[in-house]
């Protein structure tokens, strides 16, 4: 016997075939006690599936987890006839916008549910998840569900429910408020008088290398900020535009994380 979890994806389009290629790169999952169910699943995770021992679209279990990664908006269609397997397997959702009372209703009242919210990076291993769990979860379903989202990445576990909103507003969109200051970095620069490409390149280098750097080192992020930023220099100017005396863009930050979690909460049903 081994004491690696068995797991039934349910779902494995983008995440959860992110997920399932980084559980079995990282030797997470019992490959022969698991299934990936999914009557659209294409060529490439079939397989996968194969080539490893998983069952596709006909093992009932039971499991150990069961991983919930199928659009939202076809949820309430889809989980019903899978709420058989949550009467053994604690149910993980990766799904946006849905309530562990609306995923616990759709799976026929299955308590041991947990909330979890990655971010894009997850797709290469280098992401955050959120995870929230209500104290229907045993300790034993907890260590099931951060090991894993650990596949993914990073895993904060957060103290209720509604924090996975707050979860969404920081690390869910938050790539794209990164993504956001590349591409404004590079216009930047196109103003400044270099070349369209060369511009674009030297922004996303920056925010690749910064990115590298913060994962690198030990001093936060205000740390290293102050580490480049020399009394009366260059980036001193620049920050002074940024964030001065008016503190403008944490404020800005401030109020774009507030409405991306009220819209989160407005979101989940």
């Amino acid at each position: 016997m081994t004491d690696k979890p068995s797991v039934a994806l349910i779902g494995a389009g983008a995440m959860g075939g992110a997920l399932l290629k980084g559980w079995l790169a990282a030797g997470t999952i019992d490959p022969g006690r698991s299934a990936a169910l999914d009557p659209n699943i294409n060529d490439e995770m079939k397989a996968l599936c194969e080539q490893h021992g998983i069952a596709v679209n006909g093992n009932d279990g039971p499991f150990d987890a069961m991983l919930l990664a199928v659009k939202p908006q076809v949820a309430n269609d889809v989980l019903p006839s899978y709420a058989g397997l949550a009467k053994d397997a604690v149910a993980i959702s990766v799904m946006a916008g849905k309530s562990i009372e609306t995923i616990s209703g759709a799976l026929g009242g299955a308590k041991r549910v947990v909330r979890a919210m990655p971010n894009l990076p997850a797709a290469i291993g280098k992401g955050v998840s959120g995870l929230y769990a209500p104290e229907a979860v045993e300790e034993k379903g907890r260590a099931v569900a951060d090991a894993l989202m650990r596949a993914a990445g990073e895993v904060v576990w957060v103290r209720s429910e509604q924090e996975i909103d707050f979860v969404t507003a920081i690390s869910g969109s938050g790539p794209a408020y990164y993504f956001l200051l590349t591409e404004a970095l590079g216009e930047a620069g196109v103003k400044l008088g270099l070349d369209k490409d060369a511009a674009a390149a030297l922004a996303r280098a920056t925010l690749v290398g910064a990115g590298a750097l913060v994962a690198s080192e030990t001093r936060s992020a205000a740390e290293l900020r102050k580490a480049v930023t020399s009394p009366g220099g260059t980036t001193e100017a620049a920050l002074n535009v940024f964030d001065g005396d008016g503190a403008a863009m944490r404020r800005l930050v401030e109020a774009a994380v507030a409405a991306a979690a009220k819209r989160a909460g407005e979101l989940t049903q």
